[in-house]
């Protein structure tokens, strides 16, 4: 049994896998790391698998397991999930585009009661180095729909992490394409995590087997998540979803208290219809800040409640505007009012519930 095994796939990486190899099992000795390197390759038909033997003579910790069938990145990733020997998975590529000198400082940070940590390429002191813009375009794109699941992490896709063995316990993985880490994160059982920053290097030996329609196959994996967590209330994802759904809730109340309060004031208290609006506005304001405050982001802030209150209303002030000026821009252009009032709704809405997640109630570090 090993404390810890680095899984490396593989696919006609010959020129790439010697060095890899004998880079992890150093900084695994100098660290004292009990760990095991695990390749699984998708039988290379160069001399991958060849390699990888010669030095299974030398290193003993270093094991192999070839695939027939099903081939992919993440469906051999998942595989050596399945072939470990230690209770923590740390993956990396064979092509030397992660920092390996980050290996013992991830697997501290898994003893430090992390579930998951992941090394970052978009967080601060992070990078990408030397890439292509097709690799970045798509990129940009697949971290973008992660975010939408998972936005208290900037890097849901990256390909450098590790995690402990009971966050995909019974979990239902389906692996396809390039991004398993998502995979993990929306299916997984997890409460903290933590992330590293690293510059990404672009391999500079062999090809890259990374194309524009895994973007296809990227989105497909998103909504397929989202499908699963609304069946599995235990998964990552839906912590998010349900954010979602209790802040629509809270707007629905506001709307009551904005409705009955308005009514109120001007039928009751006599009072002139703008000055009963704008105090029915700000007391729904106020309404939808102290729910969502205390239910819908019930958790540990970076800032004191008079400066998420503020926040809370210039951002609520900025959807207002949204609303009405797609109400006004869309009507101009000969849409039915009650539509584009609609359209207006759920813009301000998404804006409001984007905005408010990552400034007002940011998760505190």
């Amino acid at each position: 049994m090993y404390e810890l095994t680095v899984i490396i796939p593989t696919y006609k990486e010959q020129d790439n896998i010697r060095n890899t190899i004998l880079k992890v099992f150093d900084i695994l000795n100098k660290a004292h790391i009990n760990g095991e390197i695990l390749v699984v390759d998708d039988n290379s038909p160069d001399g991958t698998i060849a390699i990888v033997r010669n030095l299974q003579q030398v290193i003993k910790n270093l094991n192999l397991t070839i695939r027939l069938e099903d081939k992919g990145l993440s469906q051999s990733v998942v595989c050596g999930f399945e072939n470990s020997k230690s209770s923590v998975y740390l993956v990396i590529d064979a092509d030397g585009s992660h920092d390996l000198s980050l290996i013992p400082a991830m697997y501290k940070e898994i003893l430090k009661g992390n579930d998951i940590v992941i090394g970052s390429r978009y967080m601060e002191g992070g990078g990408i180095k030397e890439w292509p813009i097709n690799r970045r375009l798509i990129s940009i794109g697949a971290t973008f729909l992660g975010r939408l699941l998972l936005p208290d992490i900037t890097d849901p896709v990256s390909g450098f992490f590790a995690f402990k063995k009971g966050v995909i316990e019974n979990a239902q993985l389906k692996p396809k394409g390039y991004k398993i880490l998502l995979e993990v994160l929306g299916k997984g059982k997890w409460n903290r995590f933590k992330e590293i920053p690293y510059e990404f290097v672009d391999r500079q030996k062999g090809s890259s087997k990374l194309k524009f329609g895994t973007i296809f196959e990227y989105a497909q994996q998103v909504m397929g998540i989202t499908l699963y967590s609304f069946a599995h209330h235990e998964s990552a994802a839906w912590r998010e979803w349900s954010r979602i759904f209790k802040f629509g809730m809270v707007g629905i109340s506001g709307i009551v208290v904005n409705m009955a309060l308005l009514y109120y004031l001007k039928e009751f208290a006599g009072l002139p219809l703008m000055l009963a609006s704008f105090i029915a506005i700000e007391m729904s304001i106020i309404n939808n800040f102290y729910w969502n405050d205390k239910w819908t982001f019930n958790q540990k802030r970076d800032t004191g409640i008079l400066s998420r209150c503020y926040k809370f209303h210039l951002i609520s002030f900025a959807g207002l505007v949204i609303n009405m000026g797609l109400l006004y821009g869309l009507t101009s252009m000969g849409m039915y009012y009650l539509v584009a009032n609609i359209v207006g709704i759920l813009a301000g809405f998404a804006w409001n519930f984007v905005a408010n997640r990552r400034l007002t109630w940011r998760k505190n570090d």
